[in-house]
């Protein structure tokens, strides 16, 4: 029996099981892979303390970290299938079980197994993922100075990232399916007034196309049906995000978009034994620096509820 299973192996996951670690929890960490989704990211400029790093490299870091911590356990490679809640003698705790066939007990969980930006899956999407196709415009602005860059998305999500590669990128051409952007108005003003970004709507892009990078899109105006191409040097794919919640169902609280419902001063859930953090909680902003602080605070929430229960 574990006394706590932290299920993630982003950033969110590594910061929770380090402090579990030298809070000398019983924890075990389960994981399919570490680093989470910037691990493709080339060049990470706004995680704090380090001025460039790669996603690869910072992955390989926190990992090191982590597994210099005694009295953690690490199960890499493996998926949790399935969380059940088991009673007994007035106790409650829970039985975790992996794609992998393995069996876990745990006294409490912290959710940690972040969430999937929403792909378009159109052709050349895969493909040039980390080679021009981006999710991020937080973490990659910088690498499109004086580019040419696509945002699919003409809500808050994508009028955000048009803003920030404003700030870098030669053009920002603004994507969107409907008649009109659909995100916040004082927002899409100033994007409008910015003479560097040009909106199409009633636009679908259908394929990506480049060599070793992205070079180019193809798209279709969905009110006339023409087909059209445009030279481009990066895409970001800002649609939205799925958080990865369906194995917490029917144990916790979500909100409309399937994000867990977190005690925002705890991450403590609607069930008072699992504990979330990062991007599968409804937290408003989805960066590193954040969810590794919310998993800190979680740990801190759990070690005492722990003591208290003992």
């Amino acid at each position: 029996m574990f006394d706590l299973i932290i299920i993630g192996g982003g950033p969110a996951g590594i910061s929770a099981g380090i402090y579990a670690g030298r809070k000398k929890i019983k924890s075990l960490l389960i994981t399919d892979m570490f680093g989470g989704q910037s691990v493709v990211s080339a060049d990470i400029q706004n995680f704090i303390g380090v001025k460039s790093i790669s996603g690869f490299d910072l992955a390989q870091q926190m990992e090191g970290h982590l597994r210099a911590q005694e009295g953690i356990e690490i199960a890499e490679g493996d998926r949790v299938s399935s969380i059940e809640e088991k009673t007994e003698g007035g106790k409650k705790w829970f039985l975790i079980k992996t794609e992998g066939g393995k069996t876990f007990e745990s006294r409490t969980i912290l959710l940690a197994a972040g969430s999937r930006r929403r792909k378009i899956n159109v052709p050349g999407e895969k493909e040039f993922d980390g080679k021009g196709v981006a999710y991020c415009a937080t973490c990659d602005a910088p690498m499109f100075k004086d580019k040419r860059v696509i945002v699919v998305g003409g809500g808050n999500a994508g009028l955000e990232s048009a803003r920030d590669l404003l700030e870098y990128a030669r053009e920002v051409n603004i994507f969107d399916y409907k008649d009109a952007l659909k995100g916040d108005p004082v927002t899409i003003e100033k994007i409008q007034s910015n003479p560097k970004a040009k909106i199409f709507t009633r636009t679908q892009l259908s394929e990506i196309i480049g060599d070793t990078l992205v070079r180019g899109v193809k798209y279709k105006d969905t009110k006339t049906g023409e087909e059209k191409t445009m030279d481009i040097d990066g895409v970001f794919i800002e649609i939205g995000w799925i958080p990865n919640s369906d194995l917490a169902s029917g144990l916790v609280e979500v909100n409309e978009t399937n994000e867990i419902k977190v005690n925002h001063r705890t991450q403590q859930t609607s069930n008072p034994q699992i504990w979330a953090a990062g991007d599968i909680a409804d937290v408003l902003y989805k960066q590193n620096n954040i969810s590794m602080g919310d998993a800190i605070k979680a740990v801190l929430n759990i070690h005492e509820f722990l003591n208290k229960n003992s």
